[in-house]
């Protein structure tokens, strides 16, 4: 294994829930255009990358993971998703395992965390790690010769690339989310602190923690309404830093997987019964083995 691909499995599941047309039903009725829609995604990933090895990562749930119980507001903002998508996310797990491709989830950690997880498990002996998201925040995983690829747009970035994207190093990713919070997973971070002054802030003192040891100097900055910064760091500090334990990525999660799991491996009888079992025709089980015995 030179490359891992890994995925986070439900940006594509909900682009494609929102995309597809609802009339797409196993025949049994029920909505299957997620998974459909997945199906398509999967399928122009594995023709484009050309994977060995690969993991599909999901969230198993919104509500239930560390990080709620440190800070039980997080993603509190976000409305549920509905039956028939909860449903459509268990068929797309099965549709992976279907097509031979490692996927997993827990309910204690979020996608994001076995992504961190898994490349860290996997670097050694240089491999690279392809990380296939639209979620900035999993830039802060990227060592090495890694790159980010967001798909939909077609933008890969290595550790270069991704600081001159972003203006700032992809380890400085939690520590800047913890600053200027995150509207979108319900992070406070410094209230009155934007993502500007945060920027200005790491690039001068390079840490959430070197920030703070240098509380006394900021008033001093180059920065409009400095002295007003540096108050506010000094009234929200508790904030900031649940907020850098929200936003930082574990890495350590002892996962027992070996890299033959990891090898992408489609058997056609599984892939066949599946898409016969979801009522969408031959051809997608046809492209998948078609693509498979290539490898």
């Amino acid at each position: 294994m030179k490359q891992l691909y890994l995925v986070d499995a439900s940006i594509y599941i909900f682009r494609a829930w929102f995309s597809m047309d609802e009339s797409i039903v196993d025949p049994q009725g029920r909505p299957v255009n997620a998974v459909y829609g997945f199906a398509h995604f999967l399928l122009q990933l594995l023709q484009r990358a050309q994977p060995t090895h690969a993991s599909i990562l999901f969230d198993e749930s919104l509500d239930l993971s560390f990080r709620n119980k440190i800070y039980p507001a997080y993603k509190a903002n976000r409305e549920p998703a509905p039956e028939e998508l909860k449903y459509q996310f268990g068929l797309c797990r099965e549709l992976c395992r279907a097509v031979g491709l490692h996927e997993t989830a827990s309910v204690e950690y979020e996608a994001d965390d076995l992504i961190g997880s898994l490349a860290q498990l996997f670097r050694r002996d240089d491999n690279k790690m392809i990380i296939v998201s639209r979620d900035k925040d999993l830039v802060q995983v990227l060592q090495g010769n890694d790159e980010f690829w967001d798909f939909a747009e077609n933008r890969r970035l290595n550790l270069d690339a991704a600081e001159a994207h972003y203006g700032i190093r992809p380890d400085q990713v939690a520590d800047f989310l913890a600053l200027a919070g995150d509207s979108v997973d319900n992070i406070p971070g410094v209230k009155g602190v934007g993502k500007k002054t945060a920027q200005i802030l790491l690039q001068h003192y390079d840490s959430l923690e070197h920030v703070y040891q240098n509380l006394d100097a900021i008033p001093d900055l180059e920065l409009r309404g400095a002295k007003r910064i540096g108050g506010l760091l000094l009234q929200y500090r508790d904030d900031a830093f649940m907020s850098q334990k929200l936003t930082r990525i574990k890495m350590d999660i002892p996962l027992k997987v070996i890299k033959e799991d990891l090898r992408w491996q489609p058997e056609p009888l599984k892939v066949k019964q599946f898409f016969e079992t979801l009522g969408v025709g031959n051809n997608l089980a046809d492209r998948f083995l078609q693509l498979g015995s290539r490898m």
